[in-house]
């Protein structure tokens, strides 16, 4: 992949050049369609709501469009090895290629993100059936990863064309909405990513970690939050750090084979319902060590923290606060048998924080898994 051409500038207070108006889909390729979308349906509760695929009139791949709340996933698979789709998986595994976001005019953002240093994936283009007009533009991102510009304004069907409603019953876990997408880029690459978010997306930075903020003895990293205008679409971009061992984000990119969406964060409104349900499904999270827990009612006292530190301490689940509010967190461990992706689960009470208070010992307790696996 050719790099965006973005110059190093310095971040100005540039005006919002792309409106962005919502996430509109992720589109994991993976090895499986079917068996991928069984485990989000079982696994996280998500209603599988279309289907594309042989039977429809698509000679080139199965795919699953599944939703919770306003969280829309598509999983897709190629049928013939010789497919780019089937080369992504086997070099990386099965992944998030497309981060696509909802726009009011497709040409709007492609000519404003093109003529700023993006390269583009593919020009304007429309795609009609019975059901209307989609609308869509592509410019790349990190690694192999897309930013699909999507107008649904003139199409009214499941997804897209060629694809069909699907009405299999689900019971929802809780997952309401993505609150946020992480990146994992190479060490160097960070501050040139951040340039590129803002100078090319008009994004902002709302927060800067360190590896003072997140280290262990072993290993550290370093991360940027951006976010767009309206501040509904947060992208934070890590990259590894210089330590004894072997970081989280290298372990990552070891296995990605490069950069690529390392997890994404869904919210809740009941973070221990949600969690109590996932893990009666079979989800697993990571745990951290118990003196997390001995020492969390003097932290977090004065916060107003309403639930039960009981219950929290039981799912594991992490607190943190600011001068905002609280919020409450949780990750999974990977998805998938490489050690890639996961899942982040985040209720807030008014904190727009990103858990600061937990990195430490969030962050030994990937070193742990990470030992397990014989990769620390």
């Amino acid at each position: 992949m050719v790099a965006p051409a973005v110059e190093n500038r310095p971040m100005t207070e540039e005006a919002d050049h792309l409106k962005i108006n919502s996430i509109d889909h992720l589109h994991l390729w993976v090895g499986n369609a079917k068996q991928a979308m069984y485990w989000w349906w079982k696994g996280f509760g998500f209603k599988p709501v279309a289907y594309s695929g042989l039977e429809t009139g698509n000679r080139r791949f199965a795919s699953y469009v599944l939703e919770s709340g306003k969280i829309r996933l598509v999983v897709s698979a190629a049928y013939k090895p010789t497919d780019e789709m089937s080369a992504h998986h086997m070099l990386h595994g099965d992944g998030v290629k497309v981060i696509a976001l909802g726009v009011d005019d497709v040409e709007d953002a492609y000519k404003a993100t093109t003529s700023r240093g993006a390269v583009s994936a593919w020009a304007p283009r429309e795609e009609a059936d019975e059901h209307g007009v989609l609308r869509t533009s592509a410019i790349r991102a990190y690694g192999e990863t897309l930013h699909v510009f999507v107008d649904r304004s003139g199409y009214h069907g499941p997804f897209a064309p060629t694809y069909q409603p699907l009405n299999l019953p689900a019971e929802s876990a809780g997952l309401a909405a993505v609150d946020h997408i992480v990146g994992n880029v190479e060490l160097g690459k960070m501050n040139y990513w951040v340039n590129y978010y803002h100078h090319v997306m008009g994004f902002r930075q709302l927060l800067s970690f360190d590896d003072k903020d997140i280290s262990t003895e072993y290993s550290a990293l370093m991360s940027k939050v951006m976010a767009n205008g309206n501040g509904r679409v947060k992208f934070p971009i890590n990259e590894p750090a210089e330590g004894k061992k072997k970081s989280q984000i290298e372990e990552y990119l070891d296995y990605y084979v490069g950069p690529g969406v390392q997890h994404i964060a869904v919210a809740t409104g009941d973070i221990i319902k949600t969690v109590r349900n996932l893990k009666a499904r079979g989800i697993e999270f990571l745990r951290v060590p118990d003196v997390y827990y001995d020492v969390l009612p003097g932290r977090i006292a004065g916060v107003g923290v309403k639930e039960d530190l009981d219950a929290i301490r039981e799912l594991g689940i992490l607190v943190d606060y600011d001068d905002e509010g609280y919020l409450l967190q949780i990750f999974s461990r990977p998805l998938q048998d490489r050690p890639t992706m996961f899942i982040e689960v985040i209720e807030r009470h008014g904190s727009r924080g990103f858990g600061k208070g937990n990195f430490k010992a969030l962050f030994e307790a990937l070193e742990l898994e990470q030992e397990r696996r014989g990769n620390l």
